[in-house]
């Protein structure tokens, strides 16, 4: 499962200094303040999952470096998400380094859902649909229907 790989502190944290341009154990250990046999475990569990490669470094035999694979940077979408609804929530301070595009230095877009035609959808607008096409119904206890929903 996903979560399982990512959804925990230090290697969501490994994953964004990996996308800043670290990729030295020791870099990774001195920018976040990480002990070392936790670092390496999280590293361990990145690259077994593939979403770090450890490859050594050709400028110094001892050290490797930790990149990041195609699969690691399409996390790209969710860590961006995952910070615009921290500060959205109150749970961030928005701070520099701001993710910008590099052309014109502009801060990037918010993430939104979009429909194939690229309307923006919210909650109320999704329903899980099978391979058929057909609407899946869940357990009523588990989804509030819309109207218990929208009274809330």
């Amino acid at each position: 499962m996903a979560v399982d790989l990512i959804g925990e502190r230090w290697t969501c944290l490994i994953l964004r200094a990996s996308m800043l341009g670290l990729c030295h154990f020791e870099e990774f250990q001195a920018c976040l303040g990480i002990a070392r046999n936790i670092l390496s475990d999280r590293l361990g569990r990145l690259v077994a999952g593939g979403i770090l490669a450890r490859t050594p470094d050709p400028e110094d035999g001892r050290k490797v470096i930790y990149a990041l694979t195609a699969r690691g940077a399409g996390l790209l979408p969710v860590l961006v998400a995952l910070r615009q609804w921290a500060l959205d929530s109150g749970l961030g301070k928005p701070s520099h380094p701001a993710l910008a595009d590099r052309r014109d230095r502009l801060p990037v877009a918010r993430l939104t859902l979009q429909a194939q035609d690229g309307r923006p959808l919210e909650l109320e607008d999704l329903v899980w649909v099978g391979p058929e096409g057909e609407e899946l119904a869940l357990p009523a206890a588990t989804v509030p229907s819309r109207s218990r929903r929208s009274a809330a």
